[in-house]
Parts: C-alpha cells; sequence; structure tokens
C-alpha cells in the first residue's frame, strides 16, 4: 500500500453507496455533469423543484470561480491552488482556467467524495501538475498532511485556498471559522483566500427552507445560508478586496443578464498581508 492509498483508506471505506445522494454529485448534475447517479439526480430535481433557482445559481457560481482563478492568475501572480470541496471537476474548473494562462500552474483537488475523486484523477492522469486527494476538509490537519498536498504545494510561496459553495453545508459557524482560519495560517503572505457562499433569499424564504430540509434528509447533509455579517468574523487578519463580501452578480455584473434568476450567492477574496 502506498502513502497515497494509507492516507486515504478510511475515507474509502465503505463501498460508495449509489441510493446515498451527496453534494458533489448532485451539484455535478446541476451543471450538467455525467458522474453522478440517479439518487443524485433525484435529489437534485427535488430540490429545483422547491426552488427552480438552484441549478442556474449553480452555473452562476462556477463562472464566478473562473472569474476568480483568472484574476488571481492573470493579474495577482498566483499559481497555487488547493481547492477544497471540490466535486467533481466538471467542465470549467480550476485548472482548466488557471493552466489556460499558465500552463504550469499547480491545482490540487479535495473532497470526500470518492466518486468525484476518482474522475479527477481520471481525467488529469495525463496532467503533471493538477492532482486529486480523497480528504475531510473539517479535518484541516489531515488535509495538510496528505502526501498529495505535501508533494504539491510549496507553502513558502503564495498559494489561493478555495473554498467555492463548501462552507455552507458546515452548520456550526465556529467550526466553519475554524476550517478557513486552519487553511490560511500555513499560507505565505500574499496569499488569498476565495470563497463563494449560499445567502439567505428573502424572496422565498419558506421555498429555501424546504429545498433544505429536503436536500439534508436526502443527502445527511444540512445547508446552512448566511449573510455577509456572517461571514465577514471568518476573514479578520485578511485584507478583504473589493468589491467586499458581496453577491456574486456585482463581482461579476454579466450575470445579471446571463443567469436571471439565480438564488442569493455571496462571494469574497481575501488576502494575507505582507509585512511591511
Amino acid at each position: 500500500m502506498d502513502s497515497i492509498d494509507a492516507a486515504e483508506l478510511a475515507l474509502s471505506l465503505p463501498e460508495v453507496d449509489p441510493e446515498r445522494p451527496s453534494p458533489a454529485r448532485i451539484y455535478d448534475f446541476w451543471l450538467g455533469g455525467s458522474q453522478n447517479f440517479e439518487a443524485d439526480r433525484e435529489a437534485g430535481r427535488r430540490a429545483a423543484q422547491a426552488m427552480p433557482n438552484l441549478p442556474v445559481s449553480a452555473q452562476a457560481n462556477r463562472v464566478f470561480l473562473r472569474h476568480v482563478i483568472e484574476d488571481l492568475v492573470t493579474e495577482r501572480g498566483i499559481t497555487q491552488f488547493l481547492d477544497l470541496g471540490s466535486g467533481v471537476p466538471t467542465a470549467g474548473n480550476v485548472h482548466e482556467a488557471a493552466q489556460a494562462v499558465d500552463p504550469g500552474a499547480t491545482v490540487v483537488y479535495i473532497d470526500i467524495d470518492p466518486v468525484a475523486i476518482a474522475h479527477a484523477r481520471s481525467l488529469l492522469a495525463d496532467n503533471p501538475s493538477a492532482h486529486a486527494a480523497l480528504a475531510d476538509v473539517r479535518d484541516p490537519g489531515v488535509v495538510l498532511e496528505h502526501p498529495v498536498v505535501r508533494d504539491s504545494i510549496d507553502w513558502t510561496k503564495p498559494v489561493a485556498v478555495l473554498l467555492f459553495a463548501v462552507l455552507h453545508f458546515i452548520p456550526d459557524d465556529d467550526q466553519a471559522e475554524r476550517i478557513v482560519r486552519a487553511f490560511t495560517e500555513p499560507c505565505a503572505p500574499g496569499s488569498y483566500l476565495a470563497l463563494s457562499h449560499g445567502a439567505p433569499d428573502h424572496a422565498a424564504l419558506e421555498a429555501q427552507q424546504n429545498a433544505a430540509r429536503d436536500y439534508a434528509a436526502r443527502t445527511g447533509v444540512p445547508f446552512t445560508p448566511r449573510t455577509a455579517e456572517q461571514i465577514t468574523p471568518w476573514l479578520s487578519g485578511l485584507d478583504i478586496q473589493p468589491p467586499g463580501v458581496e453577491d456574486i452578480r456585482v463581482w461579476v455584473p454579466s450575470l445579471n443578464v446571463s443567469h436571471t434568476g439565480m438564488a442569493p450567492c455571496l462571494g469574497v477574496l481575501a488576502r494575507k498581508p505582507v509585512a511591511d
């Protein structure tokens, strides 16, 4: 057994249950991907029946992700990315966006879903600068010590830590903040944290709550929308970049035209300060 197999053994057992929906595979379904089971599709359809704007919101979040990655590589010189809770790397994911600008950019995908990681490894088999590891973002120490992360990320140089559409699956505010701080602590000055997070949909609160209850019942994973005021304290000590903790339609105004009717989703980019 090699070091990667040993690191992932606990999470690779038991075998994947195709009858148990997975947030990663539901998201893949909403994005039009093929790495999902009928249980995932049914859960995705039921959630979208309660909130018809969920699929378009997932697609808008992918647009925001590409916008941030292209900015980080092109304007800020970032060439290392740790994508936490990455899900299935369907079209337009981090390595495609980053390596389109810098072919040597390093990307490490982390997810708890074995199907997502198996697909990622197959997709990335011929890509020497993109890797995938099976690990749980709720245990940052294990993630940071994973041999794929240790061998791929140079923590003496700036890195972008990505938490797109992940922390709204962490119901406890203190745990979500702990995750943010644990992954930004080892980063070199000049590194970045980028995240997106579901927000309360004041235009359809009851529908959002009903969809969240059904989603949690089917997946075992709660969905906790948060406001900018709840997210901002997690970022203390980091320099929040303009326009701030804002709806992703503020970050990418074209979404107001291309993805009309999407549910509220907050985005932020924050920089680890460089000492004077």
